[in-house]
């Protein structure tokens, strides 16, 4: 919003949603999710933003925002294996298996490319300004980045070049992509939209009405179906594509800002800064909210593995406590 005062009255909003949504807890499925360890994030300070993959080294790496740093964490071993400081903001990070670097946007506009190995810098990429959530496109391994006022720029990961770009008429914060068409979250415009990344065009457009703030976004290309959680109120929305028809809406956690499916048991989760992941759970009439799952207050970030079997939640350092990712091992 624009207005200071209807901004003010969003975060009161917002908040009672929060604390609304963290009172029914589900204890009957506490075990859909075991915390199975935790790795402490030694001199991490501030907000964890994204986290990414690399699957032949084993390594999760950390955007800690309020930091100006990435962290690269050895997850055999548990411990902090490398680090890349003096960045502005890291927001979003994407593993590039083809060439092996990582990407890394930050807040400054830029995407910086980094040497797998000892994460020495390759490239770098300025698209202006808020470099935000980075996706690889599964078919062509290319780079796509959400950034500034309202765009999507398709990047080369071998020349480190923006190949295309799409126009948004807001700051896209969650989108997945699937072929040509990206679906993007608007929270700004109160909008989801379906773009074409080859025609550079907007292809549909799904108003979301009362409910704001939607921030994260997951795609079961499977089923066609897409999940997006706002903040305000908490809820989380089961989207058919490509109509955008909203199938359900759910009750979900608090400060929502990352969401991922579990394929392989039909289920999503949902991390919230609240202090939870909620769970829910495919059956035959839909999904149903299985478990919420206590993690820390402020960790709303992370990543579903599924190589690993693995859900990671990023804590930030609170009350006394280091920053840490807590390591959650799903249940049958």
């Amino acid at each position: 919003m624009t207005k200071a005062s209807g901004f003010a009255l969003l975060l009161v909003l917002a908040a009672a949603s929060a604390c609304k949504a963290d009172e029914p807890r589900s204890t009957a499925a506490a075990g859909a999710l075991r915390l199975e360890r935790t790795i402490a994030l030694p001199d991490v300070a501030g907000r964890i933003d994204h986290l990414a993959y690399d699957p032949e080294a084993d390594r999760l790496f950390v955007a800690e925002l309020g930091n100006g740093t990435v962290d690269a964490v050895e997850l055999r071993s548990g411990r902090v294996a490398g680090r890349i400081a003096g960045l502005v903001e890291p927001q979003g990070l994407a593993w590039l298996a083809k060439t092996r670097e990582l990407a890394v946007a930050s807040s400054d506009g830029s995407v910086g490319f980094y040497r797998g190995d000892g994460l020495t810098p390759t490239a770098r990429i300025r698209l202006g300004t808020d470099a935000d959530d980075l996706r690889v496109d599964p078919r062509s391994g290319q780079l796509v980045v959400g950034y500034g006022s309202g765009g999507l720029a398709r990047i080369d990961p071998v020349r480190h070049v923006v190949v295309a770009t799409l126009p948004l008429p807001a700051h896209p914060e969650g989108f997945e992509v699937e072929g040509d068409t990206a679906y993007v979250n608007l929270p700004d415009a109160g909008t989801i939209v379906a773009g074409n990344l080859a025609s550079h065009a907007i292809t549909a457009r799904w108003p979301t009405g009362l409910r704001r703030l939607n921030f994260p976004m997951a795609l079961d290309a499977a089923s066609h179906t897409l999940a997006v959680a706002f903040r305000l109120p908490a809820r989380l929305a089961i989207i058919d594509l490509p109509s955008g028809t909203m199938r359900q809406v759910l009750p979900t956690c608090g400060d929502s800002d990352d969401l991922f499916f579990d394929e392989r048991r039909g289920r999503i989760y949902v991390i919230c800064g609240s202090g939870d992941v909620g769970v829910y759970q495919r059956g035959p009439a839909g999904y149903a909210e299985l478990a919420r799952i206590p993690t820390a207050k402020g960790a709303r970030t992370g990543l579903f593995v599924p190589q690993r079997d693995r859900l990671f939640v990023a804590a930030r350092a609170r009350d006394g406590r280091p920053a840490a990712i807590l390591v959650f091992r799903p249940a049958p």
